[in-house]
């Protein structure tokens, strides 16, 4: 799972050096519509076990 969040952020990192914020609309479709998977990921990293 780690790897797989470093992969995407890699890939949003070098879309950024476009014209388009990709980081910014990702951001405002998860706070809108708040997906399952984020809410799941953000469990999976706070958890205590």
């Amino acid at each position: 799972m780690r790897i797989l969040c470093l992969i995407v952020l890699i890939v949003i990192t070098l879309l950024e050096i476009g014209p388009i914020p990709i980081s910014g609309l990702i951001l405002i479709w998860v706070v809108l519509f708040r997906p399952l998977w984020f809410y799941q990921l953000v469990a999976k990293i706070y958890d205590k076990n």
